[in-house]
């Protein structure tokens, strides 16, 4: 315009380099340690459970440097992001059904040194097998009945519907091994323990169909339990879509926040629903995994003996039937 005032819109400044690269570098680490699996040390070690929380949180310096116009950043933002996501996601979706089998219903819980109650959860869930974990002399005493046929060993049990010899199990059509577990947590005196019981646990072999069930003290971001699903094994919340679905703490003031119990099958074990559910008097929520065996299964193997913490309050492996 003739005699007019030509305005240039201000334009807006880039987010310093330096605020923006403080955002991205500790989550791009992050991403680094958990794909890679090199978390070392107690205190990094349990902080790596937060992994879905920090995959979330990728997001915010990916939008900082978008929007900072910091492209650099932003490329190293948005691969954090995509690398965290592949980590987790997959936990939230199913693997499309199962094909046809023998229904088969392990239940895990650990009793909080026998303080929980039990009992309500097995008759409404009905289980073929019964993996407790903290399991003390007078847990032992109210467990008494709670189904035909028991294997105890240090502070873990296995109670079963079906004949044991072990920890394997006799349902019709063939057997199961089913391994309760008890890992310590993984706090910097207890590392190398932890470390030691999940590195103890079978493989999956070709022979009797095997199943682990219990408190591993570990999410599927730990790459000690990640070795562990290497040596044949899926994790059965994650083949159901509920593998972000937390286990721990429950009936506390703090809301559940991290998996930390677990059923891991076999690969030729289908898994057709896995839930969680409360139980009174433990700091655990149950987990109840409706699995499908295959239809014939081998004959049995001799049965693993699961690692268990040092203290055998139970005075050592006990194998008869309830009642």
């Amino acid at each position: 315009m003739v005699g007019g005032t030509i305005v240039t819109p201000a334009r807006r400044a880039p987010v310093r380099a330096g605020l923006v690269w403080i955002l991205v570098v500790p989550f791009a680490a992050w991403a680094l340690a958990r794909v890679a699996g090199l978390e070392r040390g107690g205190p990094l070690t349990q902080v790596m459970s937060a992994t879905p929380y920090v995959a979330l949180g990728s997001l915010l310096p990916l939008l900082v440097a978008a929007f900072g116009r910091r492209p650099l950043a932003a490329c190293v933002a948005a691969l954090t992001s995509v690398a965290l996501a592949f980590c987790v996601l997959p936990r939230a979706f199913g693997d499309g059904g199962v094909a046809g089998g023998r229904p088969f219903t392990v239940l895990t819980v650990n009793l909080l040194v026998g303080r929980a109650d039990v009992m309500d959860l097995v008759r409404r869930v009905r289980p073929d097998v019964l993996s407790v974990q903290e399991l003390t002399p007078a847990a032992v005493e109210r467990l008494e009945g709670v189904m035909p046929y028991r294997v105890l060993q240090g502070d873990v049990g296995l109670y079963s519907r079906h004949p044991l010899n072990g920890f394997v199990v006799s349902p019709p059509g063939g057997p199961v091994e089913v391994v309760p577990v008890h890992a310590p947590r993984p706090s910097s005196e207890n590392l190398a323990t932890w470390r030691a019981v999940l590195g103890s646990l079978p493989g999956a072999g070709s022979g009797t169909p095997r199943i682990l069930a219990g408190d591993f003290n570990a999410t599927l971001d730990h790459a000690a339990l990640r070795e562990v699903l290497a040596r044949g094994y899926t994790d059965a919340a994650d083949r159901a879509g509920a593998g972000l679905v937390p286990t721990w703490p429950e009936n506390t003031r703090l809301p559940p926040m991290i998996t930390i119990d677990h059923v891991l099958v076999d690969t030729r074990v289908g898994v057709r629903e896995v839930t969680v559910h409360s139980v009174p008097g433990t700091d655990h929520r149950a987990v109840v995994a409706r699995l499908v065996l295959p239809q014939e299964s081998a004959g049995v193997v001799p049965a693993f003996q699961a690692g268990v913490q040092a203290q055998d309050v139970l005075g050592g492996t006990q194998a008869v039937p309830a009642g």
